[in-house]
């Protein structure tokens, strides 16, 4: 399914208007591009997933099919449309679109850019949309090259980025612009996804090869479609080689797992969960030997990784808490060894996180904790921030009160002082109250010394825990 050749959408632009080879030579490289560029949208109903942020009346939609978009930053994991987004931006839009990509672009490439949009606005009074792919690999210089037209409003901002941008983004082009999540693919619409990729490719297939690309795609979007492109190339290769008039070309699961250079689970979804649930249940069980067991046999039959990693995250703060805090380290330490190393080495990550994990001491108490808060911030409503804890840094603040009374906890020998913290609605209720396993024990007796009277003493329970 070739793109129309469209002399906004940036990567196919003649540079020669009406240049009869420059036509071609883009046909030809509609025609071979990978299946994920041959399939982007073209028209906010072909979007696949993102509905909270392109579902009928949701603000973004409603800025793009008024031509009125603002600087925005994009902001989600690889493969869930931001590049889609931004292109179908530039088909809709009757203003200028430009693209750069932050790995290669210097800031002479953005001075030259900030002129051209100046030229452009004097002469043809047209405004220029600037789509910034991976804004996040911009140095300091590159983003505040860019920062005063973006604030006069010469340029609109696009920026697309898989890291927070609250961290890799300048705080004063990130307060310029709006930022929108894009959230990873659900299995309905990679199915859907996929499903538009073998009309296109013109080839059938069997259920459990898409549940198996559907799987291993992890919300990925262009992953998913390029491992089905390649599993496409499989089963036309055997048609061929088959030649059996009338047979379909049909995407079997033997294709599915060659694409993906694995082999499908050989348990199913629901043994899926039982499984994970067993590993889980046995690391909060101090059962390290099963723990490991479980692990192995999850990664023989092919489990993602990267699911096993981020389970392994959430029992180090929901089972271990402080009662260990190395946990949380050591877990997340595995996890991005995943992601930088990779299987198979990264299995020895996985099996340290699991037998440090399983054989820490154990706690809940900070996950009890915070339901208990969020059970009192939700009945107890929003109440008022105490006057003396109230910013007091701006100018103006002062007259207004904030700050007054605050006693400054690094005046006191102690390194600590009574005061109140919360709204009077809540003060005095206990939320976190420590076990006396690990090293939680040690944080409930410098609890005890810094104990506010209001809220009475750490009970000692050794066997909650």
């Amino acid at each position: 399914m070739a793109l129309p050749p469209d002399n906004r959408t940036a990567g196919y632009r003649p540079t020669v208007s009406g240049d009869l080879f420059a036509s071609a030579a883009t046909e030809r490289l509609a025609r071979r591009a990978p299946l994920a560029d041959r399939l982007r949208p073209t028209r906010l109903d072909d979007v696949v997933g993102q509905e909270h942020l392109l579902g009928p009346g949701r603000p973004l939609r409603r800025l793009i099919e008024a031509d009125r978009l603002s600087s925005v930053v994009l902001w989600g994991p690889p493969g869930t449309g931001k590049t889609s987004l931004a292109r179908l931006i530039a088909r809709v839009t009757t203003q200028e679109f430009a693209e750069l990509s932050a790995v290669n672009a210097s800031v002479k490439d953005v001075r030259e850019l900030v002129a051209s949009a100046k030229a452009r606005l004097g002469e043809r009074d047209v405004g220029t949309i600037l789509f910034l792919d991976e804004v996040h690999r911009f140095n300091k210089a590159q983003q505040d090259a860019l920062l005063p037209s973006v604030e006069s409003g010469l340029l609109v901002l696009i920026g697309a980025t898989t890291e927070n941008p609250f961290f890799e983004v300048n705080a004063p082009l990130l307060s310029r612009s709006t930022l929108f999540r894009l959230e990873p693919l659900g299995p309905e619409a990679l199915r859907r996804l996929l499903e538009r990729g073998l009309a296109v490719e013109a080839v059938e297939a069997d259920d459990d090869a898409l549940d198996l690309l559907v799987d291993r795609a992890a919300g990925d979007g262009r992953h998913a479609l390029t491992s089905l492109e390649v599993a496409a190339a499989l089963a036309v290769g055997r048609a061929a080689e088959q030649a059996v008039e009338g047979s379909e070309t049909r995407v079997v699961l033997a294709d599915a797992e060659a694409a993906l250079g694995t082999k499908a689970l050989r348990y199913g979804r629901d043994a899926h969960y039982d499984v994970i649930s067993a590993f889980i249940k046995s690391i909060r069980g101090s059962d390290p030997d099963a723990g490991l067991y479980w692990l192995a046999r999850m990664l023989d039959v092919g489990e993602d990784a990267r699911f096993i990693a981020r389970r392994l995250v959430i029992l180090a703060s929901e089972d271990v808490g402080m009662a260990d805090p190395m946990s949380l380290v050591v877990a997340d330490a595995a996890a991005r060894a995943v992601e930088f190393v990779g299987l198979p080495e990264a299995k020895l990550n996985l099996a340290q996180a699991v037998v440090h994990l399983a054989t820490a001491p154990k706690s809940n108490r900070v996950t009890t904790a915070l339901g208990a808060a969020e059970g009192d911030a939700r009945a107890a409503g929003t109440g008022e921030v105490p006057i003396h804890l109230r910013d007091a840094h701006y100018r103006g603040a002062a007259q207004l009160g904030h700050g007054e009374g605050y006693d400054y906890p690094h005046d006191h020998p102690e390194g600590w002082v009574e005061q109140r913290h919360r709204p009077a609605e809540v003060d005095g209720r206990r939320y976190y109250d420590p076990s006396q396993h690990g090293f939680e024990n040690e944080i409930a007796e410098r609890m005890r010394s810094t104990q506010h009277p209001e809220k009475g003493p750490v009970e000692e329970d050794p066997d909650n825990g």
